[in-house]
């Protein structure tokens, strides 16, 4: 009873650290340009904005248009769609008891990408058909998990290392459309190819409100299924001798987790490996219960995000990396490193 207590309140120091990184990466973000703003400024700002008493705005006008209308709506995407990634890749990893699984491993962002890429190019341009855009991220989203897993089960018996091989063909199959359709339309080949490094920089408020209803959908039903998620790692017998149905169960994971990767997809482009740095290292931190995992993954990987973007912007300035890049840099040793470590277990 004291050691649950004990992981309880772990989970709880570890959610409220959470909140505290987030807020400060946040507020570095909103600070890191050229337009030279402090971290003390942003918050007084934003105080009296929101009619704190006592508190002047210190910013000057174009200061202050800079910060509104230019920074904060990218360091909140950046959040959201972090939080997205990381919360959806925790949630691959607890519905296919896969330590590997990943929305860009399992085909999600592949097929996000091709469905979007698909409205961007045939749908009459990216503006026109933007609010579309979540919806055909989340079908092309939906096809690849299902493509993956279908072909993991039937061709190689639905283990570990089988579905990791069959997320691989079905992104690599996936990619191969999306090259077709690039080449087909030579002229939207930059847009496309600019949108699919990812980044945040094309991001405004009208992002923010277009994803948001995907976002609070798909974050609150698999907060909601994180307790069956911890049901689920104990095997389907014993998962349904307590009442629970496993398939369903998979069905709506796999669905909302999806929607996720539409909705950060759809806005800020690919952008790799959130997915799995973050949740395995809130495993780390938390251990591996689902109910503090998926929670804990949703603040970590916004605040993982905001800070990627801080170096993207900083690293070569005055240009800018794409932030798929810098993930890529990031995530692409600690993907082997946690391979290694996993090795015994995949089968």
């Amino acid at each position: 009873m004291g050691a649950n207590r004990g992981v309880r309140a772990a989970g709880l120091l570890w959610t409220g650290g959470g909140l505290v990184l987030l807020a400060a990466a946040m507020v570095l973000g909103a600070g890191a340009g050229a337009a030279s703003i402090t971290s003390t400024d942003i918050v007084h700002e934003l105080l009296a904005r929101l009619g704190v008493a006592g508190v002047d705005p210190p910013l000057s006008e174009r200061q202050r248009a800079v910060l509104l209308q230019l920074r904060l709506p990218r360091v909140v995407l950046g959040a959201v769609v972090g939080g997205l990634l990381a919360v959806a890749g925790a949630s691959y990893q607890g519905v296919f008891r896969n330590p590997l699984a990943d929305p860009y491993l399992l085909g999600a962002a592949g097929g996000a990408g091709l469905g979007a890429t698909l409205l961007i190019v045939y749908g009459g341009g990216l503006a026109s058909p933007l609010p579309l855009v979540p919806m055909a991220a989340f079908a092309g989203a939906l096809a690849g998990v299902m493509g993956a897993y279908l072909l993991g089960r039937t061709a190689g018996g639905g283990g570990t290392a089988s579905l990791l091989l069959a997320g691989v063909a079905v992104s690599s199959f996936l990619a191969a459309v999306q090259t077709l359709v690039q080449q087909a339309e030579i002229d939207d080949l930059q847009r496309v190819y600019s949108w699919l490094l990812g980044g945040l920089g094309r991001g405004g408020w009208e992002d923010l409100r277009l994803v948001a209803p995907y976002a609070v959908v798909s974050t609150l039903v698999l907060l909601v299924c994180a307790y069956l998620l911890d049901l689920l790692a104990l095997g389907d017998d014993k998962a349904v001798s307590l009442g629970l149905n496993p398939a369903a169960v998979r069905l709506v994971v796999i669905s909302a987790a999806s929607l996720a990767t539409a909705a950060a997809v759809a806005v800020s482009g690919l952008i790799g490996f959130v997915g799995i740095v973050v949740p395995h290292v809130v495993r780390r931190l938390v251990g591996p219960a689902y109910r503090r995992i998926l929670p804990v993954s949703l603040l970590f990987g916004g605040a993982f995000l905001v800070a990627v973007d801080i170096l993207a912007r900083t690293l070569v300035a005055p240009a800018e990396l794409p932030i798929g890049v810098v993930t890529a840099f990031i995530g692409a040793p600690f993907f082997v490193l946690v391979l290694r470590a996993t090795r015994g277990r995949v089968a």
